[in-house]
């Protein structure tokens, strides 16, 4: 089964926070949602696991029970022991007794945090949060596992150790769907969604994303801004021409995900130009 949202959109009051998304999360795979802040990122998220109920499209999840969900806050209680979080959040599940004991004790093991469990959640390092936080949504073996920007702030050693987490939840047959910020993290999905203002500006597998960038992709060694579609690039611009004809002294360039992102939105931002213009 293949969960997700279709032609989903959320509106409140005068602002559509979402606006005619698609996202599909299938078993054992990892789809990722990129975009900056204000981007929809975590209404998707919250309309996919029923936070926020859609106004139109269609939603297709798991049982609540089947469902494994970290928002951006993480949802820790910083006043209770790691250990006491994790009880209650297996409470939730029902998972009590011999069981419980069995799967915190390995999940503990696995995620580093053995050594901690008496300690109050509110002395941990941002890393050790976000990893408890990540394997208390996987302790009862959800269906769909869906996180809300899981690797902002915390530090290189413990984003990939919470990668490692993900990927080791996606293998073991979960849905996973993670929201970030970060480009670099796409290429670890099967299926991205690029948002931008609510709307989705690319859709597809990392590699598709890179092969449908429109027009052609120039690098020029320095001086001036080339073009409004132009962007820095260390020392120096990236240029993006539409219609493929590259400004003088531009080398042709092969463009990799992070240009298709940033032409995907300077491209947008040409569309609602022109539509803007037609009105």
């Amino acid at each position: 089964m293949t969960w997700g949202v279709e032609n989903a959109s959320v509106v409140f009051g005068a602002r559509t926070p979402l606006d005619n998304v698609t996202l599909r999360a299938a078993p054992s795979t990892v789809s990722i949602v990129v975009g900056g802040d204000g981007a929809g990122k975590s209404t998707l998220l919250r309309a996919l696991v029923g936070l926020v109920r859609l106004n139109s499209g269609v939603c297709r999840r798991p049982a609540k029970k089947d469902i494994g969900y970290v928002p951006a806050t993480a949802g820790l209680y910083v006043d209770l022991t790691v250990d006491e979080n994790v009880a209650f959040s297996a409470a939730a599940y029902g998972l009590r007794g011999p069981e419980l004991a069995k799967r915190s004790a390995a999940l503990l093991e696995r995620i580093g945090l053995s050594g901690a469990r008496g300690r109050l959640v509110g002395h941990l390092s941002g890393g050790m949060r976000r990893k408890l936080a990540v394997g208390m949504a996987l302790l009862h073996r959800p269906t769909m596992l869906v996180l809300d920007e899981p690797t902002t702030g915390v530090d290189p050693v413990s984003r990939a150790e919470l990668w490692r987490l993900i990927t080791g939840a996606a293998a073991g047959g979960s849905a996973v769907v993670v929201a970030t910020t970060y480009v670099d993290e796409a290429h670890r999905a099967s299926r991205v969604v690029l948002l931008e203002q609510g709307r989705s500006i690319a859709t597809g597998a990392p590699a598709d994303i890179v092969a449908a960038v429109p027009g052609a992709l120039g690098v020029v060694a320095s001086g001036e801004k080339p073009s409004e579609t132009s962007w820095r690039w260390g020392s120096t611009w990236r240029v993006w021409a539409p219609t493929r004809d590259l400004p003088a002294g531009a080398e042709p360039l092969q463009p990799d995900f992070e240009d298709a992102v940033m032409i995907a939105a300077l491209a947008d931002e040409r569309r609602l130009a022109v539509d803007d213009a037609a009105r």
